[in-house]
Order: C-alpha cells, then sequence, then structure tokens
C-alpha cells in the first residue's frame, strides 16, 4: 500500500535535532498539520546497520531505537512549526514507554506524534508507532527547544540600534524604533509599530497593525522622553494601541504578565496594568487608570482617566466606568452602577467557599444595609466573621479611594439581571 507524501525538507529539519542517531529513521511524511500532529514512515529492511549485532540469527529493531525514531517525528514536528527556522530541539525526557511487540525486517513502522503541550523551552509529545494498524511502542516524549537568532523580515524597517531577542519574528512591513528592546520569542505581526522607549518581555505577541509606545494622546505632552514597559506572555491583538507616559504622570506606562488585549483596545498614558488581565474588543483606558490583577474590562467599555479596577473586578461590556470600580465584583452600565459579588467568577479563579461567603457578606454590607459607606466599613471591620485577606483588601481599596468607588445599586426598573464573568 502506497502512502501519499507531504512536502518537507527532512533533513534540513531533522538537522535541527541535537544528539540525533548518526542515520535519520525517518522515510517520508504522509501526513502533518503545522504545530499539532504528524504521521511518518520507517520501511525496516534487513541492511539497517542496527541488526548486525542486535541479535545474530533473530534481527529485532531495539527499543530504544523506536524511541529514536519517534524523537526524531517529534523534532520534526517542532521545527516545521517554527517559521524563521533557527530553532533547535532535543529529548530531554522518556515517560510511560511501552513496547508491545517486536519490530523485525519487512516491517513498516507508522509514526504518529501529537503535540500535547508547549511552552517557550519545552514541548510534550504523545507518540506512537504502529505496524499495520497494531501499536508496537508508545512513549509521552519531553523535548528542549532552544530558539535561534531573531528573524526579520526584509520588508521590515528595523533601527540597527533596536535590540531584538532570540527567537523573536518580526513580520514584514513592521516599523520599529531605535530605543526598543524585545525580548525573546516574540512574535511581531504585519504591519506593526513599536517605538519610543518602550520594552516588552519575552514570549509576548503583537498581531498586525497594533501600534505599541507612540506619544500619548496628551496635550500636555511636550516631547519628553518617557517609555513603555511590557511584561511577559502578553499578547496585543489586531489594531490594539499603546501609548508611552507623560512627564506629569510619572513618565512611564506600564503592563504586568499574561494579559490579553482582543482587538482595538486602548491602553492611554501612564496608566498601570497588573497580571492576568482581560480586555475585551474595544475597551478603552484613560490616562493614569490602574487596573490590578486578574480584573476583566469587557467590550467598548471605558474607564475614566485616574479611576483604578480592583483585583478579580468585572466590568461589564460598554460600560463607563466614572468612579474605582469594587475588586471581586461587578460593575456595568453608563454611568457603572454595582452588581454584587462576581460569584462564578471567583469560582473559576480557584477561590474557596469560605473567602466566597465572606465577601459576599461584605458586599451586603455596603449594598444591601442602609448604612453610609464609612459606616459599612466599620461593621466589615468589627465583624469577627470576615477575617480574609480578600475581605481586608477590599476595606483598604476603598479607604485608599481618591476618586470614590461605584457604591450604587441598580434600579430594579432600569436595569436587567447581570451574568457573572
Amino acid at each position: 500500500m502506497n502512502e501519499p507524501t507531504v512536502s518537507l525538507d527532512l533533513p534540513a529539519l531533522l538537522d535541527r535535532y541535537s544528539y540525533r542517531y548518526p542515520s535519520y529513521l525517518i522515510d517520508t511524511v504522509t501526513d502533518h498539520t503545522v504545530g499539532s500532529r504528524v504521521v511518518a514512515i520507517k520501511s525496516v529492511t534487513v541492511n539497517e546497520e542496527f541488526f548486525q549485532g542486535h541479535f545474530p540469527g533473530t534481527p529485532l529493531m531495539p527499543g530504544v531505537l523506536m524511541i529514536e525514531a519517534l524523537a526524531q517525528a517529534a523534532a520534526l514536528l517542532l521545527n516545521a512549526s517554527d517559521v524563521p527556522g533557527t530553532s533547535r530541539v532535543w529529548l530531554r525526557g522518556v515517560n510511560n514507554a511501552k513496547f508491545r511487540r517486536q519490530v523485525v525486517p519487512g516491517d513498516q513502522l507508522r509514526l504518529e506524534v501529537q503535540l500535547a503541550r508547549v511552552r517557550s523551552r519545552l514541548a510534550k509529545v504523545r507518540a506512537t508507532a504502529f505496524v499495520d494498524d497494531q501499536p508496537v511502542a508508545e512513549a509521552d516524549l519531553l523535548l528542549g527547544i532552544e530558539k535561534g537568532a531573531a528573524f526579520i523580515d526584509p520588508r521590515a524597517v528595523v533601527h540597527p540600534e533596536a535590540r531584538i531577542g532570540a527567537g523573536t519574528t518580526i513580520g514584514p512591513y513592521c516599523t520599529i524604533g531605535r530605543e526598543v528592546v524585545i525580548g525573546e520569542r516574540c512574535q511581531i505581526g504585519a504591519s506593526v509599530v513599536i517605538d519610543g522607549w518602550t520594552e516588552i518581555g519575552d514570549d509576548t505577541r503583537i498581531f498586525p497593525m497594533a501600534s505599541i509606545g507612540m506619544a500619548p494622546q496628551d496635550l500636555k505632552y511636550k516631547g519628553e522622553r518617557t517609555r513603555l514597559t511590557i511584561g511577559r506572555r502578553n499578547t496585543f491583538r489586531e489594531f490594539v494601541t499603546v501609548n508611552r507616559g507623560t512627564h506629569g504622570g510619572g513618565g512611564a506606562t506600564a503592563i504586568g504578565d499574561g494579559n490579553l488585549f482582543m482587538a482595538y483596545a486602548h491602553v492611554a498614558h501612564d496608566c498601570h496594568v497588573g497580571n492576568a488581565t482581560i480586555f475585551g474588543n474595544g475597551a478603552t483606558l484613560g490616562g493614569h487608570v490602574t487596573v490590578e490583577d486578574f480584573a476583566t474590562v469587557s467590550a467598548y467599555s471605558g474607564v475614566h482617566p485616574f479611576c483604578r479596577v480592583g483585583r478579580h473586578a468585572y466590568v461589564g461590556g460598554y460600560s463607563v466606568v466614572t468612579k474605582d470600580a469594587l475588586p471581586f465584583g461587578k460593575s456595568v452600565g453608563n454611568r457603572a452602577r454595582t452588581y454584587g459579588l462576581n460569584t462564578i467568577g471567583l469560582v473559576r479563579r480557584g477561590f474557596s467557599t469560605d473567602t466566597i461567603d465572606q465577601l459576599k457578606r461584605a458586599y451586603r454590607y455596603l449594598l444591601q444595609s442602609k448604612l453610609n459607606a464609612s459606616r459599612a466599613l466599620v461593621q466589615i471591620e468589627q465583624d469577627p466573621r470576615l477575617t480574609s485577606p480578600e475581605v481586608r483588601y477590599l476595606v483598604d481599596f476603598i479607604r485608599g479611594s481618591q476618586r470614590g468607588v461605584i457604591l450604587r445599586r441598580p434600579a430594579r426598573r432600569a436595569e436587567g439581571p447581570v451574568a457573572d464573568e
């Protein structure tokens, strides 16, 4: 039975597999899904060098070479997914290896490799070898990944003094300014503009047409040297705009790690964004806004300058936030009102039942009692059942507010129910 073949440069891809056995153990590739799966073929013939000593009179393919063949297929999958073509792969570990039957001359090995998980420097694959439809060997393989030099599309304009980390890809028609520093393994899509004193952390993805580090849209800005600092593993989708800081606002815009900015989101000058936040399409931060860890600002919502959005806060779509949005709560509307605790969101993030119950009780003091904010805070502090760090943080957040916090409950007739995050 003749298998269909897939066009891949096997010698070039396998030469980037470190420590490989002196001979290739892959003849052809019959199926390849980029970044997901590969199926390769190895025809085992009596002329294989390893049969001479394993074993005389009873030739068997050594199990270690079956693992080697699977590792070569895995390296093929990972290297073929590397657009710049500069990474190298090596085998770091073998787990759960099982050998089902012997492989002898005349057998044709079908090597199936499925990518299970990939991080910046480590990949895990599930690999199985078949003869006909019978599995003969299987294992979970761990492979190390070493990224090579950055790849810059020749159509991009990159200032010679810009610093680009190893393994970073810069697409066509990008413009990268003089003072830009981009970390390792970043992916910069087509027509992205990055300028100013801007530093971007490792493993960040910037999709086409985004504008990062441009001058702030503040009439008081007079061209002073200010900066933008972006952490690791952030994602900026199409047409996102992020401005650097102003002298009057501290001189810096800062973004933490692991944030997602969906298309057309905007971060203005002197904003400070924490870690693991989510910004929906078109979400907008005015200048000097602080958004704390794990907060969500949903699509087309705007946050007024100098406001804060607390940890684990949820701002619903099309909202206008003119005061500080309470941590752990749901703020929705124009102007935004508080719809209570974001219970489902907290459960998804692993908060304990006791912590959620304490936060619910604290929210009842703030929103359902007839006490004003100051007296409600006193009651929360004096309640012996409210002892969690989250409740303490909620109280400190309210006491530290400069613009005031959103405490108004929605009018029953004007507002319908709002789903949790």
